[in-house]
């Protein structure tokens, strides 16, 4: 065989199909941009014909100390899709290979990537491009294959395993031997192939080579390698950033009788490495930030590789007026999206939102779910997760202590000493920063040079004149801490007596929270922290955080908050933790980023249950006219959670208080008491919903003491009020089994058509929304507003926030503003004692009664119970 001419020939026919694959494949997809890097010790000549396909790759040279660390960079790069180590001989060793990413490994020589080759799994890694052409060669030379032995002399690396697998696999024998061996003249004789793998010009003796024996020496290269590395770089990648159909691994539940604790069930169950159930669920390497082995950050490209998914089923599970305990919303999410997934096999997700360390420390406990429903780890799910909140925290903070440094150096500076200090001139140069231009702008001056303003135009630049009896920006705290309610700052001489009475809010009620649940892009995020007005000026204009020149670095702080926190469930079922605003003051949900990631992840058929604070008619009222507005989001069926503890509660059982044993009215059965509740607060709570349009589907979250006669009667009573279906649900002693019913009466009732509807035009007054509310959602006859607050509905008109949908802050305890007014109050007035605006988060919100926005601790909280063991490091008491 003529080894020189049909290699040139092959080469050439490479170089031409790679062309043509190129451009069909940019045809297809005009917009691919995938990216080769070539690693290199020293720059090699490249031939000409491959000039246009370097055009996507990059050379990085660097030192053979330096091979490793410019590795690990282009491991971590998310613009390189793969990348090829021309490297000499001697610098390939472990170390270095080891240290490329697999799915980055064009090559295939990663331990990982041979390993493939070897069991003859070939879908994930890379093929060596040089083994794959000398099995071309081969099949054109003397096809078919299968019987011919092939002889490879010299080299031990992955090239020689490669073809050795390769040629295996067709059918041929493949043998090996070095140019020194006593036997290779026996081997070339019996060989109908003899490959080359050292590149060595080394003479065979005519008389050794069978007749039509091929004859082909390998060399690696750039111009035998590249050709086939981009357009098989291209496919991959193309492939990659479709959507991946799930391959969800269930954890299997054994429950137990009677249920154990909540945190002995969480560690009795082994959770996926997180990175694991990310690949089942069709997530890319480069789409997760790992925060441990159980929980990682996901990263907002995923969006734009998704974009024309069609997104799954939206699924809202919300309450009826909920007692002080707490009716089980987040264990029915879970067990639901348990069932779903681990039962029904549909893909599934729950959106959960993050809790508060508070209630964790308070009364309430953490808020993970229960029993056989919970996400875990709970502990690492109940403290810190990721930090989001102490970002929030950090963030909300920083724009509290520029509001007092800025109102210290305003009382105590002259105009011009004021813009020397906020415009310094560096090296002799003074500039405006871009957050100064940008509040130039806004005030009409339209000046970049610090030289041309006017003394008025300084003067109006420098002095925000914040009036400090108007200052609606608070501190805040991550603690139920009652002390901190009002307190008194600037007391400190070097204060120079700006001394004012303040409070703190808890971290959750912080605008800033209520921002990350509404923002749908980074973007989004850092427009809304600017729009954040912190207080008014004496002169009554608002002033905002972009004023203050803060938003910029509020964005830097909240970067990685803004990604959801991807976790699972007992059986293994995904779970994005985002955002976890107030569900009075605002909105009450998780965040819009985790719901449209999730859609796109699921799939058309997929199914995504996402969670709404309190009561139908705060949580999934605001859900619909607040969040379904910011997202463009409808979603298809309302999950309607009631337990018979509660519907007796409104049926006119006695007061039901947190840390106090249940009368025996909850206990013993009571039909009477269950069906004033259904026929009450249920019913409304069912037309509260009907209202948006949705389907709804109750479900009864069973307690050990309900009776079957008391389950069957508000399942009877909730379908005569309108519900498509009401299910009893045993999640929490069963898993996702005890709610496989509840998983097919949602599937059934989502796949009705759905005609969703806002309950207010935002362009309505401000007055007008709020009665809207008031009576359809409330039953209430009007409302009342104060002096005070008419006086803010016409500020808010003025300055152009009259549009803003209402977030009404309520008692979550009653329909009503009257938290003892149980069932389904009528015949009262709603007073509205004030009314404040959110601009950033973009919503105005009335105080119906007094709110506090910090809870406090009872005599007996929490932490009484809560303890570590220093030598397993295991937590104990977390509920």
């Amino acid at each position: 065989m003529d080894i020189t001419n049909q290699f040139s020939f092959s080469h050439s026919e490479v170089i031409q199909s790679t062309k043509e694959a190129m451009v069909s494949l940019q045809g297809r997809n005009p917009a691919i941009q995938p990216l080769l890097a070539i690693l290199q010790v020293l720059y090699g000549k490249v031939n000409k014909e491959l000039y246009l396909i370097l055009k996507m790759c990059v050379f990085c040279r660097c030192a053979c100390m330096q091979i490793v660390e410019e590795l690990l960079k282009l491991n971590d790069d998310p613009r390189v899709h793969g990348v090829f180590l021309h490297l000499p001989s001697t610098s390939l060793t472990s170390r270095v290979l080891n240290a490329l990413k697999p799915e980055k490994d064009v090559d295939g020589v990663t331990d990982l990537n041979m390993g493939r080759l070897v069991r003859g799994d070939l879908s994930k890694g890379f093929v060596p491009p040089i083994a794959s052409a000398v099995l071309d060669l081969l099949e054109k030379h003397d096809a078919p294959l299968e019987g011919k032995t092939v002889l490879l002399v010299g080299g031990e690396g992955p090239l020689c395993l490669a073809l050795q697998c390769l040629t295996e696999r067709s059918g041929m024998v493949a043998l090996k031997s070095h140019w020194n061996s006593n036997v290779l003249q026996r081997q070339v004789m019996q060989a109908d192939a003899m490959v080359l793998l050292d590149g060595a010009n080394v003479d065979v003796p005519p008389s050794w080579i069978r007749p039509g024996a091929a004859i082909i020496c390998c060399e690696p290269t750039l111009e035998t390698g590249i050709p086939e590395y981009i357009p098989n770089l291209c496919s991959r990648w193309l492939k990659e950033q479709q959507y991946q159909p799930w391959h969800l691994h269930s954890l299997k539940l054994q429950p137990l009788t009677p249920v154990p604790s909540d945190i002995e069930i969480s560690r009795a169950q082994t959770p996926k490495p997180v990175t694991q159930l990310a690949e089942e669920i069709g997530l890319l390497p480069e789409e997760l930030e790992a925060y441990g082995r159980n929980k990682a950050k996901v990263r907002l490209s995923l969006l734009d590789r998704l974009h024309s998914q069609p997104d799954g089923k939206y699924v809202l599970v919300a309450g009826i007026t909920p007692t002080p305990l707490g009716e089980g919303k987040s264990t029915v999410t879970i067990g639901l999206v348990q069932a779903m997934s681990a039962h029904l096999k549909h893909n599934s997700f729950a959106c959960l939102r993050q809790p508060s360390q508070g209630p964790t420390f308070g009364v309430k406990g953490g808020a993970a779910g229960g029993g056989y429903a919970q996400v875990i780890p709970m502990e690492e799910f109940n403290l810190h997760l990721t930090g989001d909140i102490h970002a929030i925290t950090a963030a909300n903070n920083l724009v509290a202590a520029a509001i007092d440094a800025r109102m210290l150096h305003e009382a105590t500076q002259s105009d011009k000493a004021l813009f020397n200090r906020l415009v310094p001139s560096v090296n002799g140069v003074r500039r405006f920063s871009p957050i100064q231009i940008s509040r130039l702008r806004r005030l009409g001056i339209f000046k970049t040079d610090p030289a041309a303003l006017s003394m008025q135009e300084i003067s109006t630049f420098v002095r925000l004149d914040l009036d400090p009896s108007k200052i609606t920006w608070q501190r805040v705290v991550d603690t139920n801490d009652r002390f901190l309610r009002k307190i008194t700052v600037g007391q400190a001489s070097t204060e120079k007596g700006q001394i004012r009475e303040v409070w703190f809010d808890i971290a959750v009620a912080s605008e800033i929270m209520a921002i990350l649940a509404l923002a749908d892009s980074l973007e989004d995020m850092k427009n809304r922290l600017a729009r954040m007005v912190v207080g008014t000026s004496r002169s009554g204009q608002p002033v905002t955080a972009e004023d203050l020149g803060v938003s910029g670095a509020l964005a830097v702080l909240m970067k990685d908050a803004i990604k959801p926190t991807l976790m699972q469930t007992l059986e293994g079922s995904p779970v994005f933790v985002h955002a976890g605003p107030f569900a009075n003051i605002a909105h009450g949900n998780s965040s819009v980023l985790a719901d449209k990631l999730a859609l796109k992840l699921v799939g058309r058929d997929g199914f995504v249950v996402t969670e709404a604070g309190f009561g139908a008619d705060i949580g999934m009222e605001k859900f619909f006219n607040i969040k379904c507005r910011a997202s463009g989001l409808r979603p298809n069926v309302v999950v309607l959670v009631a337990t018979v503890r509660a519907l007796k509660m409104h049926g006119g059982g006695p007061n039901v208080s947190a840390g106090a044993p249940l009368p025996r009215e909850y206990i013993d059965e009571n039909l009477s008491l269950v069906a004033g509740g259904c026929r009450s607060n249920l019913k409304k709570q069912i037309q509260i919903a009907h209202l948006f349009g949705v389907p709804v589907v109750v479900a009864l979250n069973v307690f050990k003491t309900d009776t079957q006669a008391e389950i069957d009667l508000v399942c009877q009573i909730a379908k005569e009020c309108g519900a498509s279906d009401a299910v009893p649900c045993h999640h929490w002693a069963q898993g996702g089994r005890g709610s496989v019913e509840l998983a097919k009466a949602v599937d059934e009732a989502a796949n009705r058509p759905s005609n969703f509807q806002f309950l207010y035009n935002t362009e309505m007054p401000i007055v007008e929304k709020i009665r809207t509310i008031a009576r359809k959602v409330y039953g209430a006859d009007d409302v009342e507003l104060s002096p005070e607050a008419k006086s803010k509905i016409d500020y808010y008109n003025q300055q152009g926030y009259g549009s803003l949908p209402i977030c009404m802050a309520k008692t979550h305890l009653s329909l009503s503003h009257m938290p003892e007014k149980k069932g389904a109050p009528t015949g009262f007035v709603l007073p509205i004692r004030d009314v404040r605006a959110s601009v950033g988060a973009g919503f105005i919100y009335p105080l119906v009664g007094t709110m506090s926005t910090m809870p406090g601790l009872p005599t007996r909280p929490c932490f009484y119970d809560i303890d570590l063991d220093p030598v397993t490091e295991e937590i104990t008491g977390l509920f």
